[in-house]
C-alpha cells in the first residue's frame, strides 16, 4: 500500500536503502504498542555490512536533522537497533533475522510500502516465519 504515509517515512527509508540493505520491511505498529509507530527492518550479508548500514543511516538522517535517541548493537554487528523514538530500525545479520522473526511476532501489524520502496526493483520480499535458521 503507498499511502501518505510517504513523506513521514521519506528520510528513513531512504537512509536504509543508502548503503545496499536487502529485505526491506516497514511495519506500522501504531495501535499495536507504545514504544514506537513504524519498525523499519533490513538486512545486511555480513556482521561488516550491517555495522555499515547502521552508520550510513545515523550520519545520513543526521544531515537531515534527525538524531538517533539510541543505539545498541553497532560494535557487533548481529542486530543493531537505532531508536529515532517514533521509527525504531532494525539492521540484521541476515542469518539472524529468521531466528529473531520480528515479523512473525508483530503479524498484526499493517506493512507499509513508501513511494522510493516501490520503485526499488532490487529490494525482495522474504517470509521469515516459514525460512529456516
Amino acid at each position: 500500500m503507498i499511502n501518505d504515509l510517504d513523506g513521514l517515512l521519506a528520510h528513513y527509508v531512504k537512509a536504509v536503502m543508502g548503503k545496499k540493505a536487502t529485505d526491506l520491511v516497514v511495519l506500522d505498529v501504531r495501535g499495536l504498542t507504545s514504544i514506537a509507530d513504524f519498525f523499519i527492518i533490513c538486512s545486511g550479508s555480513s556482521t561488516r555490512q550491517v555495522m555499515a548500514i547502521a552508520e550510513s543511516i545515523k550520519v545520513d538522517l543526521k544531515k537531515h536533522g534527525i538524531k538517533t535517541l539510541n543505539v545498541e548493537g553497532i560494535k557487533e554487528g548481529r542486530w543493531v537497533l537505532l531508536d529515532y523514538g517514533h521509527i525504531i530500525i532494525h539492521v540484521f545479520y541476515e542469518p539472524l533475522r529468521g531466528f529473531y522473526d520480528l515479523e512473525g511476532l508483530w503479524t498484526d501489524a499493517k506493512r507499509v510500502i513508501t513511494e522510493s520502496m516501490a520503485e526499488e526493483p532490487t529490494l525482495k520480499s522474504v517470509n521469515y516465519a516459514t525460512k529456516d535458521t
